[in-house]
């Protein structure tokens, strides 16, 4: 399904003769039929393959995981009856009722689980239209936008669905995504997943009640977990993060680089809550480079959260970002890193400081 432009359609890249543009002044309105048409991976993602992905020789795991995930996308083809076979089940046999239907790789941040979760929407052996590639927070905003029998009946067509970053942050969260999965499993639908947490640990430390958990439990004997073990390699034999620079430093580069933003941080916060995240994409449409002056610590966590969701969209389009101001670690306060946020906030810090090196050749002295 091809996707509609983004309305309005006011978002093409700046010339040092116009200056930058502000994502303060947008508000895009994205059709519900674009944020199906964009379920594939990201830009960043595009050109990534299983071959592409280098495991560490000291993490046995992360070869596993090459070696499972290639055979579970071998299989995901059509024998000549049209049955699809599931983990090397013969053709035209029901799979045992709770059995996995999918994969869920779990692992720390920058082990290159989207790498390889993207690798295996490109290795399965279906058009573009039957695979389905997205995060958690885009597939309950799809949820959002369709409706959920409409959003069933969309993707139950599909032979894979990825689910990048799997969070469960509330409990009607929970029972939304469990209730959806659950219909698209008796589809057919082959499903993938990645996360920082074991299904079985979903949730922990954010919800007690036994309801909740109960829902966590059945939702994880969907799929067969895979533990990918290994080190950030976003920081792996890299030099720390660039030293934010001056605001007249961000304002030169803002003004000097095609397709280039400039805002203020503050500013910006209050702004992302007037915009719906699953609109974050058509926020950033255009960009070469994200300048932030005066970057602080975020004063919440509904801000915190937005931020997030922020972060994950310029890393996936790969638009580097200029920031005055405090380094991106001191962004989120001890208590929200303490808290059950913490693996989106750190998620974010990685993110930002990979982008602030990828700004490097931007910066106007």
């Amino acid at each position: 399904m091809s996707a509609s432009p983004a309305e309005p359609a006011s978002t093409s890249p700046a010339t040092p003769a116009t200056g930058p543009v502000s994502l303060c002044a947008r508000e895009p309105r994205v059709a519900a039929e674009r944020l199906v048409g964009e379920m594939v991976p990201p830009p960043r993602f595009d050109s990534v393959r299983f071959a592409t992905y280098v495991p560490d020789p000291n993490q046995p795991s992360q070869t596993e995981a090459v070696t499972v995930l290639s055979a579970f996308a071998a299989g995901l083809g059509q024998d000549p009856g049209g049955k699809r076979r599931w983990f090397g089940r013969r053709p035209g046999t029901a799979a045992a009722p709770g059995s996995p239907r999918g994969v869920y790789l779990d692992g720390g941040y920058g082990v290159g689980k989207t790498h390889l979760l993207a690798s295996l929407w490109h290795a399965t052996p279906a058009a573009p239209e039957q695979k389905a590639f997205g995060t958690f927070v885009e597939l309950t905003n799809l949820v959002g936008a369709l409706g959920f029998q409409q959003t069933v009946r969309t993707l139950a067509g599909h032979q894979l669905l990825c689910i990048d970053e799997f969070e469960l942050d509330d409990p009607g969260d929970t029972v939304l995504v469990s209730s959806l999965l659950s219909r698209l499993v008796e589809a057919g639908v082959a499903l993938a997943a990645t996360s920082n947490t074991l299904p079985g640990k979903l949730g922990e430390g954010r919800f007690a009640a036994a309801d909740f958990m109960r829902e966590i439990q059945g939702l994880s004997a969907r799929f067969r977990p895979l533990r990918i073990d290994g080190e950030d390699y976003r920081h792996r034999g890299l030099p720390e993060a660039p030293a934010p620079l001056t605001t007249e430093q961000v304002t030169r580069a803002a003004h000097t680089t095609e397709g280039a933003s400039l805002d203020d941080f503050p500013a910006l916060l209050a702004h992302l809550a007037t915009v719906h995240p699953s609109r974050y994409g058509a926020l950033t449409e255009g960009l070469r480079v994200a300048c932030f002056t005066d970057v602080g610590p975020v004063p919440d966590q509904s801000t915190a959260l937005r931020l997030v969701v922020l972060a994950d969209r310029l890393y996936d389009r790969e638009i580097p970002v200029l920031a005055s101001g405090l380094p991106f670690d001191r962004l989120f306060s001890d208590e929200m890193l303490n808290g059950g946020y913490r693996k989106k906030y750190f998620r974010a810090i990685s993110r930002l400081t990979a982008l602030a090196r990828d700004a490097k050749g931007l910066r106007a002295e």
